[in-house]
């Protein structure tokens, strides 16, 4: 039978900061931050302190999201039993240490909300699941070295680097939460290896997306023109304003003030996390105006009501065009190629439009304005050249 105290279930849930007795030398200390931690206090029988008092010390028994209530209530026990014996617990208790996976789905699971959203969140531990926990997942997470982190990243480090880069970083930070609950001591072997250079230097060559020329495009968005499909006007919008594919494919009306001709995508579905306020031109404006019709939530809805266009949507539509050499995202480099050899704009409004961070954090913490109006200018004279009957060079085939 487990043993009992002042302390539940529900309270070592939603206790607020501070230090909170169950009884028998037992405390849950909450931090700050909301982390929380078992702690013990104990007299080892015979054993004196620095002054030649009885030895009073505190153990840590693990963190609250690892050990249960009567887990705790058990090993506090044990650590009294040890101490009234004269066996000081520090040397002679013994631990549940939990496995690698325990600890890397804990830690899943306590920074779901902090990632942008839910596929990120997948991305994380997906890793994890393919490449660590095969080969350490169910390993005492303070029996995990230097030669049980290369059985990991040694076979994917030199064909699939990045991926290897991204699963050192995760299998860090998992280990680094272990030593701060109290399982583990020492450096952290993923540290200690990157540190004495154990695995190969890798050259990643870096893939740019591919981008159609810019002498193409007027003849690109003429083609797209004849088309009726709503993924023909999410690509054109996508075009005109430079955006990535989800700022454009999850639009919703809400974001649009047709007064003051402005689009503005929130900061949760902007990569760097702030706001992006887009000049909304005359083009853009005879694309989107006659969708309001369909009084959907979004601008740009896909085959269920009320829901958008699938990722995929416009990709699948460059291939049916034979435009295969060209990705969305790749629109983007063409608009600042554009732009950089036909006008006059300074790099900051251009890279601005971009939704890029211009200069470094101090110079940002003094420039605020987001230079809305020459973007507006620069913006409607790219809608200009795009939706242009002149046409330089067909889009077939360029890269």
């Amino acid at each position: 039978m487990a043993l009992s105290g002042k302390l539940t279930k529900k309270l070592v849930e939603n206790l607020g900061a501070g230090r909170h007795g169950d009884g028998g030398g037992l405390y849950l200390v909450v931090d700050p931050s909301g982390a929380r931690r078992w702690i013990v206090r104990v007299v080892v029988k015979g054993q004196r302190n620095l002054k030649g008092a009885p030895l009073r010390t505190d153990f840590g028994l693990g963190g609250a999201d690892v050990v249960t209530l009567n887990q705790a209530r058990d090993r506090a026990l044990e650590y009294r039993r040890m101490a009234k014996s004269g066996l000081n617990p520090r040397f002679n208790a013994k631990r549940e240490i939990p496995c690698f996976e325990e600890i890397a789905g804990q830690v899943h699971i306590d920074r779901l909300p902090t990632w942008k959203n839910a596929k990120h969140g997948a991305q994380w531990i997906n890793t994890l699941r393919d490449y660590a926990f095969p080969k350490i997942g169910r390993m005492p997470i303070d029996s995990i070295g230097q030669p049980e982190v290369l059985m990991c990243l040694s076979p994917i480090w030199t064909e699939k680097h990045e991926t290897a880069r991204r699963l050192a970083q995760r299998i860090k930070i998992v280990l680094d939460v272990a030593k701060s609950k109290g399982f583990r001591s020492g450096e952290n072997p993923v540290t200690a290896i990157h540190d004495a250079q154990v695995l190969p230097k890798v050259k990643v060559k870096v893939q740019h997306h591919k981008a159609m020329a810019w002498q193409a495009v007027p003849a690109f968005y003429t083609d797209l023109r004849t088309r009726n499909a709503m993924s023909a006007k999410a690509l054109m919008f996508a075009c005109l304003t430079g955006s990535r594919t989800g700022e454009v494919l999850n639009a919703q009306w809400s974001e649009f003030d047709f007064e003051a001709r402005l689009w503005t995508c929130p900061a949760d579905r902007m990569k760097g996390g702030v706001v992006h306020r887009v000049p909304v031109t005359d083009e853009m404006l005879a694309i989107i105006e006659p969708l309001r019709a369909m009084q959907s939530d979004y601008v740009f809805e896909g085959q269920k009501r009320h829901t958008p266009l699938s990722n995929m949507a416009m990709l699948m539509l460059l291939r049916r065009m034979q435009a295969e050499s060209v990705t969305i995202h790749g629109f983007r480099s063409t608009f600042r190629d554009w732009a950089s050899e036909n006008t006059d704009f300074p790099r900051e409004v251009i890279e601005m439009s971009l939704s890029h961070k211009v200069g470094s954090a101090v110079e940002r913490a003094y420039a605020r304005s987001d230079l809305l109006e020459k973007r507006r200018a620069l913006m409607a004279q790219w809608s200009r050249f795009v939706s242009s009957s002149s046409i330089d060079q067909s889009y077939e085939g360029s890269a």
